[in-house]
């Protein structure tokens, strides 16, 4: 989630969405509050503020979660919060639901909105860019280590309630024919060598999780989307945010996705290191395991492909021809080590 502070300009917002988040507000109590818009990336977001307090309203994309899978997405937060970890709080309205489901007008297409206690801070990712020496990046990235560490201790260790619905990140989810994210392999960009070669990697992925399974040592709940952009460094230390993207998956594809836009950065090696020592100073990863992290790593590259593709509206195709190469250069990378 994006934080403006002074100086910077809040996105547009749609004068329709800005209404249907201030009705929404009365479901809280919430009537007349300050609203100022945060982020339109996908779910369009809102900081609400009122009586001294200050609050995340979002409203959630028609098409990405069902009501069930938010409800869930809540009660792991819950459970996470109560095992001592830092992530976000939701309020309940006053009926006790988790979401408003509010139809568009003129259409019938439905939203559900949802609240969320404000953290002040800043994003790491931010904290991070500032930083010019690697002992500064490497301590960052230890924290962000142990942290996903504690997040897979209490998803292995908990049994999810009764009609629990989030989606799974694991060989269909990331490569089979109807992955999470969309086709990868099927954009119109790709060059015919580039298709063979992601083709090929593709099937390579296929194979090599297939056999590794899903111990529950290694698969699990997971954040899915646990980099620096996600991390709030407030006063307690790092705040966890948008858990949106959040299903089961591999613990090592929770690494890749915090090290992915890292992988040019000069202090690399040291920081994907910092990562893995602060991980293990919670939780055991073994070196067997840790051996698949470039395939995961090239997964989630390839994932990102696919989740472009299914969002147009975002404007990023023109990213597509260099994010294309890189992936296959990547992707060249593993098939001659695999």
């Amino acid at each position: 989630m994006r934080r403006f502070t002074n100086g910077m300009d809040a996105p547009r917002v749609d004068s329709e969405l800005r209404r249907l988040a201030e009705q929404a507000l009365t479901h809280w109590g919430l009537d007349g509050a300050r609203i100022e818009p945060v982020s339109i990336r996908e779910n369009v977001t809102f900081r609400v503020d009122k009586g001294g307090q200050a609050y995340v309203l979002r409203i959630h994309r028609s098409w990405y979660h069902t009501l069930d899978e938010l409800n869930s997405e809540l009660k792991w937060t819950a459970a996470l919060r109560e095992a001592g970890l830092d992530v976000p709080e939701a309020l309940l309205t006053s009926d006790g639901r988790g979401y408003v489901t509010v139809t568009l007008p003129g259409s019938g297409e439905t939203r559900n909105i949802g609240l969320l206690k404000w953290v002040e801070g800043e994003l790491l990712s931010e904290v991070i860019a500032r930083e010019s020496d690697e002992a500064s990046l490497c301590r960052h990235f230890e924290q962000l280590g142990r942290l996903a560490a504690r997040i897979h201790n209490q998803s292995s260790a908990w049994q999810p309630p009764p009609g629990f619905r989030r989606h799974s990140l694991d060989v269909d989810g990331l490569v089979g024919e109807s992955p999470f994210w969309g086709p990868f392999w099927d954009l119109p960009q790709f060059e015919p060598h580039q298709r063979h070669v992601i083709s090929e990697a593709r099937r390579v992925i296929q194979d090599v999780l297939t056999a590794y399974g899903k111990s529950p040592d290694t698969y699990s709940l997971i954040h899915a989307d646990l980099n620096p952009q996600n991390l709030v460094v407030g006063e307690r230390g790092l705040h966890v945010i948008d858990f949106d993207d959040s299903g089961f998956g591999w613990h090592q594809y929770e690494l890749a996705v915090a090290l992915r836009y890292y992988r040019e950065h000069p202090h690399y090696q040291a920081i994907e290191d910092a990562l893995i020592e602060g991980y293990r100073a919670e939780r055991p990863l073994p070196d067997a395991a840790l051996a698949l992290l470039p395939v995961f790593l090239l997964a989630r590259r390839l994932a990102q492909l696919g989740w472009i593709r299914q969002r147009p509206e975002l404007g990023l195709d023109e990213r597509l021809p260099k994010l294309i190469e890189e992936a296959c250069v990547r992707a060249e990378a593993l098939l001659d080590c695999w």
